[in-house]
């Protein structure tokens, strides 16, 4: 990665704003991207020209190498058809990475916000969320809690992105709450095997600033994908991000 390669994507990005003329690009290169995942992120789903975007690909695909990429071939299932990891999903290959996205389907605009929806749409690059916006006007509503859109990947190193919306829990779980998380898990499983997806990558769906509560989460998880499993031929990773998630889901699955 070069310095005059992500100066590039920096100044096209501030080119297309009229609100940001006095930002200078900084000299170390961590805030010089952290710049440039901020500029990407406040982006709206509009067309970029085709230079940028192939400047992007070819930072993105060197960034990608130099965090590194895990392949699904190398883990070990942890019973017959599924895996639990514990990393980066952006960094997973496989055959599709599930995005807990919010209702209105293209991505977190928070610059540089640690969720999956941001992290996902920041390594995949700008035609995820353009992608993401045309589906959605095509739609012409926003996307129902329990459902999911498949979309390409892009520059992540899986072959596509399953976005859902899971529940936002605020105070008491409900019954409702649950019967919505399952109906995510299904969505996306459903999506993946009619688009001859033959493995998918879970994230802990709604568990976050959503609100959901852990331990119910993944046995809802577990239980909606050892039931479809035993119709279907897919993969499942259950990918975790921190320790109590990964102990969470060996005791489920152990």
């Amino acid at each position: 990665m070069t310095k005059t390669k992500l100066d590039d994507l920096i100044n096209y990005l501030l080119s297309e704003r009229n609100d940001l003329t006095d930002i200078e690009i900084p000299e170390n290169e961590q805030d010089k991207f952290r710049l440039y995942r901020s500029l990407v992120n406040i982006r709206p789903a509009v067309k970029a020209d085709e230079s940028f975007l192939l400047a992007e690909d070819e930072y993105l695909a060197e960034l990608s190498q130099s965090r590194g990429i895990t392949d699904m071939a190398d883990l070990s299932s942890i019973e017959n058809g599924i895996y639990l990891w514990q990393g980066d999903i952006t960094t997973l290959r496989c055959g599709a990475i599930v995005n807990a996205a919010n209702s209105g389907m293209t991505g977190c605009y928070q610059p540089c916000h640690n969720c999956i929806d941001n992290c996902i749409h920041t390594f995949a690059g700008v035609r995820l969320r353009y992608k993401c916006g045309e589906i959605m006007r095509a739609q012409g509503h926003e996307e129902k809690t329990g459902k999911a859109k498949l979309t390409p990947a892009y520059n992540l190193p899986c072959d596509h992105v399953i976005h859902t919306v899971g529940p936002i829990v605020q105070g008491r779980l409900t019954d409702e709450h649950c019967r919505l998380l399952e109906s995510s898990y299904k969505s996306c499983l459903d999506l993946a095997v009619q688009n001859g997806i033959r493995s998918i990558a879970f994230c802990c769906i709604s568990t976050g600033v959503f609100g959901f509560p852990k331990k119910e989460a993944a046995n809802i998880a577990v239980n909606t994908v050892r039931e479809f499993r035993k119709t279907h031929d897919i993969k499942v990773i259950f990918n975790v991000f921190g320790g109590d998630d990964y102990e969470i889901y060996k005791r489920l699955l152990g």
